[in-house]
């Protein structure tokens, strides 16, 4: 069974999106790899970032809590200070304060002969999208811009705030985005995609006097959704994961899953 929209899939955005990030790299690693070739290759980044904001994912992409059970075979004590033949209550759960690490893949563009990076195909993950992490991310798109690297921008989740909202205030507020920054340009393509829209073949830059090759996003993310069979993991009879969508979407997204509602 194949995803019942025709582009991004909302569903896809909550506890399944780290799957959903790395098979997606992996999947634009190897279509990219023999239209690159011999002069390029495609690699898989992966990086470990730790998030120190996840109040804000707690119950859509995290569990509501991580708890860790007290070993109830211990006996409670009565030594340690207490008064004599009163005990100690262990505590009956330990909740740990660590923030957690996410893994986020990334596609790079490559010189074969000098391994030099010519683009960074970035796919956001939330943690991308809001506080310390949004402004690591967009330092780190800017030292890349720079250095004379190409930046491609996959954004498929609608919550969080856009990398760059605060320059493109003009650009429709859509649910997904894809942006292309070329190497030392000052200016961006911008393509905002709305929940009916196909995922776009969006060009990869290489350098002159190479042409950009053809990144075909949506056979991309339609063929991991069926090889992943994430429709065994989506009940497409409830909400999809936060934030809400708008209320036309909501109707959209009604008629493409066939829900029936009552009157």
């Amino acid at each position: 069974m194949s995803s019942p929209f025709p582009g991004m899939d909302p569903y896809l955005e909550g506890h399944l999106w780290p799957d959903v990030h790395h098979r997606l790299a992996t999947e634009i690693s190897r279509r990219l790899t023999p239209r690159l070739k011999p002069r390029y290759v495609a690699r898989l980044e992966i990086y470990v970032v730790e998030d120190t904001e996840p109040e804000a994912e707690i119950g859509i992409m995290y569990p509501d809590v991580e708890v860790l059970t007290a070993d109830r075979r211990r006996p409670l004590s009565s030594q340690g200070g207490a008064p004599s033949g009163e005990a100690i209550a262990e505590a009956p759960m330990t909740v740990s304060l660590a923030p957690p690490e996410v893994r986020v893949a990334n596609v790079e563009v490559r010189d074969a002969t000098s391994n030099k990076l010519v683009t960074g195909i970035e796919i956001l993950s939330p943690v991308n999208k809001r506080g310390k992490g949004l402004e690591a991310y967009r330092k780190k798109r800017e030292r890349l811009r720079k250095a004379s690297v190409h930046v491609l921008e996959i954004d498929l989740l609608r919550r969080g705030e856009r990398s760059l909202a605060s320059t493109l205030p003009r650009v429709p507020d859509t649910p997904y985005r894809i942006t292309l920054i070329r190497a030392g340009a000052d200016v961006a393509q911008v393509w905002p995609l709305r929940l009916q829209d196909k995922l776009p073949t969006v060009p990869v830059p290489l350098r002159p006097p190479d042409e950009d090759v053809p990144l075909e996003l949506g056979p991309a993310l339609s063929t991991m959704y069926d090889e992943a069979a994430y429709e065994l993991s989506v009940d497409y009879r409830r909400d999809p994961p936060p934030p809400p969508l708008a209320a036309e979407d909501v109707e959209r997204m009604k008629t493409m899953v066939k829900i029936e509602t009552s009157v």
